[in-house]
């Protein structure tokens, strides 16, 4: 197995290296070199978003190996998984809404501070310190995955006036580098955690550095901005609310968003114990991972270079996940042979490709159809119906059914990615329509204004 994975590893580079070139090719179009005030703005971003993520990267390979470190039976790890989750929807659906009133800048500094706390709660032993840390850890999480979108967002569109079309590059640039980041962490935490002798304790420790480096950068580079500051923080949290029922297009992506999400964390809850044979690598196999990251963001960028729209990238997304889960029904059973475990790994894979296509889609349409007023608060409402159905899923393990055979868990995500892509036809088809009506209006003003002209 060992061999395997790390042949893999060298194979899925080459094949990211590759695919990356041609990807750049068609980048290279769209935006000119010479756009030096885009390029500089695009720098500030990514500073201090890498090193956010490269706090939350080195963290990941050891999560579960931590807590078993510890001693901690699989149903006593799956509450601390649960806290996390549950925590994003008790205490992260208030990130949005106060991102949005008290500043992202504001925001983005307690991100660091919150994490940083998180990763010095993982030296202690001790269960209930180790459920405090998972809740402010979902607390980070959410901040994480919507503050430091929306601040780019409103500082490419409303401050620098950047085409919107461009935003679609810079997520498809910071996923494949997402990828190579957490490659280095990975790597970096598989050879802190079995040299240092501190175990798998090591890479939290290392996590403090970037974590503390992107707060104070933070203080230093970035400029505040805010969303819809007129209503108060209740008014705010229903409002978003409101605006997700009310528009179709944001209830049927935020619907998408959740299922597929789902799919996503319940997979990394699962893939240590299936992967796991004792000697496994777990740093190289979550670096297998990240590769895979970087190969699907640029099949995204190849893929809209080509004409495929953001929507139906999301849908090829859905489809290959679905794949996936339907290959690990199977091959996830109780008592797995090695070739088991060895296509496990490989449907694994390509469920990686698929996240990796999947965010730089998913930002390009949030950014199209989610208002920028209520931006942070709409994208944590979303992530609600993600956290509540991945604690369900992890919850189920407690049933001795469930934990001795992880397929039927396998199966429900299944079940998920399906839904996914049914709601993904219906978003496409809403989607297609409001951008075909907004061209007509927009084709009858020119038509207004130019018989003006010839009058």
């Amino acid at each position: 197995m060992e061999l395997i994975i790390y042949g893999t590893f060298l194979v899925l580079s080459l094949v990211a290296y590759a695919a990356r070139q041609v990807a750049n090719k068609g980048d290279e179009k769209k935006v000119s070199i010479s756009n030096i005030n885009f390029k500089s703005f695009q720098k500030s971003f990514f500073l201090v978003y890498f090193l956010a993520l490269l706090g939350d990267w080195l963290q990941g390979p050891y999560v579960y190996k931590l807590y078993a470190f510890y001693g901690f039976k699989e149903s006593e790890i799956a509450v601390l998984y649960v806290a996390g989750f549950a925590s994003s929807v008790v205490f992260g659906t208030c990130t949005g809404p106060l991102a949005d009133l008290w500043g992202r800048r504001k925001m983005a500094i307690a991100f660091s501070v919150i994490y940083t706390f998180c990763c010095l709660t993982k030296m202690s032993p001790n269960f209930w310190w180790l459920f405090v840390g998972r809740v402010f850890g979902g607390v980070a999480t959410s901040m994480l995955f919507s503050t430091f979108e929306s601040w780019y967002v409103y500082e490419h569109s409303e401050r620098h006036g950047f085409p919107s079309e461009w935003i679609g590059i810079t997520f498809s640039i910071t996923t494949f580098w997402n990828g190579m980041i957490a490659i280095f962490a990975g790597i970096i935490s598989n050879v802190t955690a079995e040299t240092l002798g501190f175990g798998p304790v090591a890479p939290f420790v290392v996590a403090l550095l970037p974590l503390v480096v992107c707060g104070v950068l933070v203080v230093n580079t970035w400029e505040e901005n805010y969303g819809d500051r007129k209503s108060n923080f209740s008014g705010s949290c229903w409002e978003g609310l409101k605006i997700i029922f009310s528009d179709e297009q944001v209830l049927l992506l935020g619907s998408v968003q959740s299922l597929l999400e789902s799919c996503m964390y319940i997979f990394v809850f699962l893939w240590t114990p299936v992967l796991d044979t004792g000697t496994t690598p777990l740093g190289m196999v979550f670096s297998c991972f990240m590769v895979c990251i970087m190969v699907g963001s640029a099949l995204f960028s190849i893929m809209a270079n080509r004409g495929y729209t953001e929507a139906n990238i999301l849908k090829h997304c859905l489809i290959m996940i679905s794949i996936s889960m339907a290959i690990c029904c199977y091959t996830a059973r109780p008592g797995a042979t090695n070739i088991d475990t060895v296509i496990s790994f490989l449907a694994f894979l390509v469920l990686e490709v698929a996240i990796g296509m999947y965010f730089p889609a998913i930002s390009y349409l949030r950014s199209q159809v989610i208002p920028e007023s209520h931006r942070a608060n709409v994208m944590n409402w979303f992530r609600v119906p993600m956290n509540v159905i991945t604690c369900g899923a992890l919850l189920c393990l407690h049933v001795e059914t469930i934990s001795n055979d992880k397929r039927i868990v396998f199966g429900a995500c299944l079940v998920l990615s399906l839904l996914g892509t049914f709601l993904c036809n219906r978003f496409i088809l809403a989607f297609r329509d409001e951008n075909a009506s907004k061209k007509g209006g927009i084709d009858i003003e020119n038509d207004v204004k130019s018989g003006k002209k010839l009058q």
